[in-house]
């Protein structure tokens, strides 16, 4: 079950069915740059063999950041991986899964789930969150024109098309690219591919973060919700973390800067 929900309608504003899940394109391996990204991981394997359906990030020693689209109706746990390349017998950490309850499953506005730990998670330093309206205030200083993001997921690699039709490689593998900015609304940021380098995300970094800035940032400003189309090239629509509304659920769980 690798879920991506949402079809673009217009630039910000998602709606429409069902399709599966976002994943990293045109991208590398992370490695251990990222280690507080994590995988969300089924009980039991995809029909490709992989395990991985959805990314998050963790944001307190003991909270664990994703998408609500990415849990079923009543869920009540999940089983996170933290291994650069999840392999069957890597560690896992299983919590308490709360999706924002303002989530409707046929909109994308409160996009936001966490898996919550009994204990702290070792050895990893959390990410850091944004201040309330941090992008805003970068807009207004004319800085986010030439910004850079760092999406990181275990989603699809490069998707290939045969007979028309769209064929998606996993790999459980944690991956990163840099993509540009494209433009700032009341909750969501879009993120564009402007330069030959840049990267995607894809089906399967759901609730993944973007970064800001180049690949040792650490600071998660927005969570990757979805894409503007089904090879992973087009526009990235992620749900804004320094919004009064997404604060209003962080704060249940975290202490915000």
């Amino acid at each position: 079950m690798r879920f991506v929900p949402f079809v673009m309608v217009s630039a910000g504003f998602l709606l429409g069915a069902a399709t599966p899940a976002s994943a990293i394109t045109n991208g590398s391996a992370d490695g251990n740059a990222h280690p507080e990204v994590g995988a969300l991981i089924g009980k039991k394997p995809n029909p490709d063999g992989t395990w991985s359906y959805c990314t998050g990030t963790l944001i307190s020693p003991t909270v664990f950041l994703t998408a609500a689209h990415c849990g079923e109706g009543g869920q009540k746990h999940a089983r996170v991986s933290f291994a650069d390349h999840y392999r069957p017998g890597s560690k896992l950490y299983t919590g308490r899964y709360v999706p924002d309850p303002r989530y409707k499953n046929e909109s994308a506005l409160h996009d936001m789930a966490v898996v919550v730990f009994s204990e702290p998670i070792p050895n990893i330093k959390p990410a850091l969150l944004p201040s309330l309206g941090m992008l805003d205030q970068l807009k207004a200083d004319n800085r986010l024109k030439s910004a850079r993001f760092t999406p990181v997921g275990y989603g699809s690699l490069a998707p290939t098309t045969k007979k028309h039709k769209n064929r998606y490689h996993y790999t459980d593998t944690r991956n990163q690219a840099s993509i540009s900015f494209k433009g700032l609304s009341r909750k969501w940021l879009d993120l564009k591919l402007s330069f030959k380098d840049d990267g995607s995300t894809c089906f399967g970094d759901s609730g993944g973060p973007n970064f800001l800035g180049e690949a040792n940032s650490h600071l998660l400003v927005a969570t990757s919700i979805s894409g503007a189309d089904d090879v992973c090239k087009g526009v990235n629509y992620d749900y804004r973390l320094d919004t009064t509304s997404a604060r209003r659920f962080l704060g249940k769980f975290v202490t915000l800067p």
